[in-house]
């Protein structure tokens, strides 16, 4: 019996696994459940391979397939799609092969599939582990076939905007669902844009505010009316620095053509809006690169299929796209807003013209690191997207100051930042390469930068090939730690601290890039913090080389700040970081 109890207990503590059932395009949930077995084919992702390696036999697992929702619903949810997870069959796992590939699974089908809404995640494996409300309702929902308190959830901070019982609590953000209608509107014209630019010369005469549609410049030294457009610099036609009233008629008029029967905003309160003199995405026709528009095209596409299933083909498509984008003149941070209005519940604006409160807010306020490995010191796609998990996880949590990124964007215009946000490259995009350094006080002089990055690695004499550095830096940006490993002598801390310099992304030393040698009598109030003695017979708390580093990253949280450990297999972990041990893996 007691053996018995202890395997209960174990199986209600452990993690439980939600999988997919896609592979060679089709779906194999017949198959599996046939054949007992479970298994992908992601054959070059390393994060899927580790993960199923890590699977226990015994460990509970669940057939997933998420989706989203919009009509059909047992509940009311003001116009907003839903997030969906059909659980089509349970299991235990039997025996795991080992190669990160395959599982022996005894399945059990669930027909018809049961929904689960709201808590749900797109990607082909998902770990859940018991201890937070909503994972243990998952839990018991999937495997204990208990039902799901819906009210909970559309109460919860994270969804109650859009569907909480309360219709006073979703009134804020109204405007969410006008843009999202307009963006689905908009991807019908992304092949031919003739009828757009027709519709936009009609439109011109009689609506107010449109005449930067005629100012484009060709070739030939004309001058004249656009001959093609982007989805952002249309969406911004009605974002930009005018009346209320103008952007209400040039909205209703485009939400008149595209067939968008969603109410016209009331307020755009928490919407960023472009500078009235860099309206466009692009620049005239005569230095614009012939591939630039359909790029916009291409990541407003890709951002659509993001936020509607977070598949890992969606983010790989999404990230180069964004990426590229990014690099053209005129698109800038403007491109994170552009995303903003057509997924508002998605995507986080860092726009140009408010983004010295957002950035501030983000990193004096919420304590959160804006990465900036893009173009011209920009945020990269990996940047910009684990920001938005980042966030994503904190909006989460009940006594988190805001719960969803137009919350997010209407606090920041309020936010007083502590200084003036100096990296403002509103002027100089693509005419000028611009050295920065966060945090520099306006009275100082500007120190140049010299860049580190993988070809400076590699030009310094690293043997790892390009594609390798790449894989190392983005784990080291997803999970905020690395270990490196191999003999005496070959590099390992040359490497680190060149990763580190990556990172930042450029040349640094003290106190931004640090390191310390582990060995056997390293303990805690070394490393982290602890009362020392001093001359006059008394004890100071004396701060380690780890809180050093935690009050320098405080003190300059748009800074990078990067430790290297050396030797730490020579250290005793639970005596060097105690409780930090839980702490330090990223989300």
């Amino acid at each position: 019996m007691l053996s018995q109890n202890s395997f209960l207990t174990g199986q209600l503590s452990a993690p439980c696994w939600f999988v997919g059932s896609m592979t060679g395009g089709a779906d194999q949930t017949n198959r599996f459940i046939d054949e007992g077995l479970w298994e992908h084919d992601f054959d070059d992702n390393s994060r899927v391979l580790a993960q199923v390696r890590s699977m226990q036999t015994g460990e509970r697992i669940a057939i997933k397939a998420a989706y989203i929702k919009k009509h059909g619903l047992d509940f009311e949810t003001g116009g907003n799609t839903v997030s969906v997870m059909a659980i089509k069959a349970t299991g235990v796992i039997a025996e795991n092969m080992g190669d990160g590939r395959r599982l022996r699974v005894h399945w059990q089908r669930v027909s018809p599939p049961r929904e689960w809404y709201f808590y749900t995640y797109q990607p082909t494996i998902w770990k859940v582990t018991p201890g937070d409300w909503k994972t243990d309702a998952l839990i018991d929902f999937a495997f204990q076939n208990k039902p799901q308190d819906i009210d909970r959830f559309r109460n919860d901070p994270y969804w109650r905007e859009r569907f909480g019982t309360d219709p006073k609590e979703h009134k804020r953000f109204r405007w969410a669902r006008f843009y999202q209608a307009i963006a689905d509107g908009l991807v019908t014209h992304a092949a031919d844009r003739g009828r757009l630019i027709a519709f936009l010369q009609e439109l011109q005469p009689s609506v107010e505010n449109l005449d930067l549609l005629s100012g484009d410049q060709f070739a030939d030294g004309s001058k004249g009316f656009i001959q093609d457009i982007d989805p952002f610099t249309l969406f911004g036609l009605f974002n930009r620095g005018i009346k209320d009233s103008n952007r209400r008629a040039i909205a209703a008029a485009l939400a008149q053509f595209l067939g968008v029967e969603e109410a016209l905003p009331e307020s755009f309160e928490g919407i960023p809006v472009l500078n009235n003199q860099k309206s466009w995405f692009f620049p005239y026709a005569k230095n614009r690169d012939p591939a630039q528009i359909e790029a916009l095209w291409q990541v407003f596409q890709s951002g659509l299929s993001l936020a509607d299933a977070d598949t890992e083909q969606a983010i790989e498509r999404f990230s180069r796209d964004f990426d590229a984008a990014m690099g053209y003149f005129g698109v800038a941070w403007n491109l994170t807003f552009g995303l903003y209005w057509c997924r508002p519940w998605c995507f986080l604006s860092l726009d140009e013209r408010s983004r010295s409160y957002t950035r501030s807010y983000i990193s004096e306020k919420l304590r959160l690191t804006i990465g900036r490995n893009g173009p011209k010191h920009r945020c990269s796609a990996a940047d910009y997207l684990q920001l938005i998990e980042s966030l994503k996880q904190r909006f989460e949590e009940p006594d988190f100051s805001v719960h969803s990124f137009p919350d997010l964007s209407l606090e920041a215009c309020s936010y007083t930042a502590s200084g003036t946000d100096t990296d403002d490259d509103e002027s100089a995009d693509d005419e000028a390469a611009v050295s920065e350094v966060d945090d520099t006080p306006v009275v100082e002089p500007v120190i140049p930068l010299t860049p580190c990055g993988i070809d400076d690695i590699l030009a310094d004499g690293c043997f790892l090939p390009p594609n390798e550095l790449e894989r190392i830096l983005r784990r080291l940006r997803d999970k905020k730690n690395l270990i490196l490993q191999g003999p005496p002598g070959t590099g390992k801390t040359w490497l680190a601290k060149r990763l580190g310099m990556a990172l930042v992304g450029h040349l640094v030393q003290e106190p931004q890039l640090r390191s310390v040698q582990f060995h056997p009598n390293l303990s805690y109030e070394d490393f982290v913090r602890g009362w020392r003695p001093t001359a006059n017979g008394g004890l100071a708390l004396h701060e380690g080389v780890f809180m050093q580093m935690v009050k320098g990253a405080l003190e300059h949280p748009r800074q990078t700040h990067v430790l290297v450990i050396e030797e730490i297999n020579r250290g005793n972990p639970a005596q060097i970081f105690g409780e930090l041990l839980t702490l330090l893996e990223g989300w």
